[in-house]
């Protein structure tokens, strides 16, 4: 072939490789710019809160002394752009440590799950995640995949839905964005685009259902991976095996 031919060929690939990064840089400014708006509107709305007088919050103010000033972690907590693209520096872009987070809620297995209920779990990914038993050993099951932040993601969206005061919802909500939507995070979950800007627009004012499409999109995610490799997995053959020799 001549050799204008290959040097048309490269042209056109360097052109697209050229157009497709101008397309990222520029979706990447955009979502910038939208968490920073984002922030301000939080930012105001949390002021406007804490600026609300309430009898307990009266009562611990005449308490505390008067020159009693907010430490610096307290200041660090609620600073937070919700940003994604490691465009700026904020508590949400802060990776904490193991021994900074909160120990996760043991589960109380109760009485040890019966035959029929163990190979209940194999009809149904529902079946399996609404028994404590069952939670537990799919829990073990992916953290020996290195995956069990999907649970853990799934189980903290659980507990925010159960919550009705505002200032634990907000709190919540931003230890969830820290330790499972922020790209710095180790225990980062796999989200697409959409679902991360619908994030960013639920966290200017969090509530109960903030990340509902995102619990969604992972419980899905294991329904559809996680849960087959689990029931075909040597974990849940010795289960049935093991209550099988005790009948």
């Amino acid at each position: 072939m001549p050799v204008a031919w290959y040097l048309l060929v490269i042209r056109t690939i360097a052109d697209i490789l050229s157009q497709l990064t101008e397309d990222f840089v520029g979706q990447i400014m955009s979502t910038r710019q939208s968490n920073q708006e984002n922030s301000s509107i939080f930012d105001s709305n949390r002021s406007r809160r804490q600026q609300q007088p309430t009898p307990s919050n009266q009562a611990q103010q005449q308490q505390e002394p008067l020159n009693s000033s907010p430490s610096h972690s307290d200041q660090d907590s609620k600073a937070c752009c919700f940003c994604w693209c490691c465009c700026c520096s904020c508590s949400c872009l802060t990776v904490r440590t193991d021994e900074s987070r909160q120990p996760a809620e043991p589960i109380d297995l109760g009485e040890p799950p019966s035959i029929e209920e163990v190979k209940s779990w194999a009809e149904s990914f529902d079946k399996l995640m609404m028994s404590p038993a069952g939670r537990h050993y799919f829990r073990d099951f992916l953290r020996s995949e290195y995956s069990e932040e999907n649970f853990l993601f799934w189980m903290s969206c659980e507990s925010l839905k159960n919550e009705q005061n505002p200032d634990i919802i907000e709190e919540k909500a931003r230890l969830i964005y820290e330790d499972y939507i922020s790209i710095l995070s180790p225990k980062e979950v796999s989200l697409d685009s959409r679902v991360r800007e619908v994030i960013n627009k639920n966290m200017v004012e969090p509530s109960p259902h903030t990340f509902d499409e995102a619990q969604l999109q992972i419980y899905t995610l294991m329904h559809r991976d996680s849960y087959p490799r689990f029931i075909n997995s040597q974990m849940y053959r010795r289960l049935i095996q093991s209550d099988d020799e005790k009948t």
